[in-house]
């Protein structure tokens, strides 16, 4: 391989399911590259493995930076491997095989596979925006939707859609329903868009928005189905203006949440008439579904729709 052709590293290094879990759940590991871990062996704790991508040969820090993710490796040698000109985001999941959770099959190019009859297949390729459907919150999500089959939706939301996998979901379970799909980062809806084309779905609103307030999502509300796969601490805080613009009795899906942190997300959305449904927590993992109150929350201080940016790109 010669030195024009390398656009990138890789390096891997063996590790355990608690510290790939460790490497999931960190908001910032100050590292400069992209961290992906996998299990290596089905349903064994210890057989996991980390990639890390970068631009740039690793030199000794970003090694010791890396090795330090990964105790259980410290007698291992990483393994240091140039890529060619490719998209070195993309590669890091190109292996990554089918999941299915209930009528819902989730896969890549590398590996096409077909649904259950009466199921749907959705292709999801590795970009710039979360939510291939591998990580637990994700796939725990498409369990939780697919649970809720049964029950009337007529205005669903997805808020932080990263690759709009559980809008898709929604748009499939309820096809006669109003879908909205929102993300903070514009990149994660340009994601969104190319995934509908590339699954034939249209009919879903896309809109750039920080959390659940602006004014394309307000004038949408009240929604009966809302699904928020983020972080602890961004739902904790956004309890309020999520609770408001649910409909009364609504379904709110809740992950992106350690268990050990459950208690406190429980509690934020309590105090805004909410109740816990279901839990489903998969490993460290917790995914949560609330019902909304028999009448709909007003938060004490009403919520300005119009502090955060907002706009709906599409329909």
């Amino acid at each position: 391989m010669s030195a024009e052709t390398i656009d990138s590293w890789r390096v891997t290094l063996p590790c355990t399911r608690a510290e790939a879990e460790a490497i999931d759940a960190a908001d910032d590991l100050a590292i400069d590259a992209v961290l992906m871990t996998s299990e290596e062996v089905e349903d064994d704790r210890e057989r996991w493995r980390l990639d890390a991508y970068m631009e740039r040969e690793p030199d000794a820090a970003m090694l010791a930076a890396l090795r330090a993710l990964v105790p259980s490796a410290a007698a291992v040698a990483p393994t240091v491997t140039p890529l060619t000109a490719q998209d070195w985001v993309t590669l890091s999941q190109a292996g990554l095989e089918p999941i299915s959770e209930g009528r819902f099959v989730v896969h890549t190019s590398a590996h096409p596979m077909t649904a259950p009859a009466g199921g749907r297949a959705f292709l999801i390729d590795a970009g710039q925006a979360f939510g291939t459907g591998h990580h637990a919150t994700t796939s725990g999500c498409l369990a939780m939707l697919d649970a809720l089959a049964a029950r009337a939706v007529r205005n669903a939301i997805d808020l932080g859609t990263g690759t709009g996998l559980l809008a898709f979901a929604a748009r499939h379970l309820w096809p006669d329903a109003q879908v909205t799909a929102t993300d903070i980062d514009p990149a994660a809806i340009d994601v969104t868009r190319a995934n509908m084309a590339a699954n034939a779905i249209d009919g879903i609103a896309l809109v750039v928005a920080d959390g659940a307030l602006s004014e394309a999502i307000a004038a949408r509300a009240p929604y009966d189905l809302v699904i928020a796969n983020i972080l602890a601490g961004p739902l904790i805080s956004m309890a309020p203006e999520v609770t408001a613009i649910a409909a009364p009795g609504a379904a709110i899906v809740l992950a992106g949440l350690l268990e050990t942190q459950r208690a406190e997300v429980v509690a934020a959305f309590a105090s805004c008439g909410c109740t816990v449904a279901e839990v489903d927590r998969r490993g460290d993992w917790t995914i949560l579904r609330l019902d909304a109150g028999a009448t709909r929350y007003v938060p004490a201080q009403a919520p300005d729709p119009r502090g955060r940016d907002g706009w709906a790109l599409d329909l």
